[in-house]
């Protein structure tokens, strides 16, 4: 019997997806997630003045013509390993006293052909997810396009989930 036809367990399933596994489980009234918003806005002051946004800056990056994004990028990396070897080493957990868990995936082709479409409409639009609503907020709604083009695509991803190579 091939790997195909064995059937997935419910958790190999939402180890798919890290929001099922590290879900908290307390329930908090709605003024709990202002911090999340406060913070948000911090992160885009932070990316506007780093000049992430900057489609210039994405179009340098692409056309291997600076370092400036790679030494961002780069830094996020070594800050996201930083972290996460200290949450596994000294056994940190959330500010609610919740446990941190890091749940192995394993590498599949899929992720090849979603990161060559991700980098292709990254370079196309100049706009990285994570800031499009930086870019929005700072005046260039033509993004909002970019934005609407991101959540068809995730939309569409959840609706074709089950047939894509994972």
């Amino acid at each position: 019997m091939n790997n195909s036809a064995i059937k997935q367990t419910d958790f190999e399933i939402r180890a798919q997806d890290t929001i099922c596994i590290n879900e908290s489980q307390l329930q908090h009234k709605w003024y709990h997630n202002i911090k999340y918003l406060i913070v948000g806005i911090l992160f885009g002051i932070v990316f506007v003045k780093a000049e992430v946004i900057s489609w210039f800056r994405i179009q340098e990056m692409f056309r291997l013509q600076s370092f400036h994004m790679y030494g961002i990028i780069g830094s996020a990396i070594a800050v996201g390993v930083l972290s996460v070897w200290l949450i596994r080493k000294f056994n940190i957990r959330t500010i609610y006293g919740e446990p941190i868990t890091f749940t192995p995936k394993k590498f599949n082709k899929g992720q090849i052909y979603g990161g060559l479409i991700f980098g292709l409409g990254w370079g196309l639009t100049g706009a990285c997810p994570g800031p499009l609503f930086v870019q929005i907020g700072t005046g260039a709604t033509v993004v909002g396009i970019v934005l609407l083009s991101a959540i068809a695509g995730t939309w569409m991803y959840g609706k074709l989930r089950d047939n894509l190579p994972h």
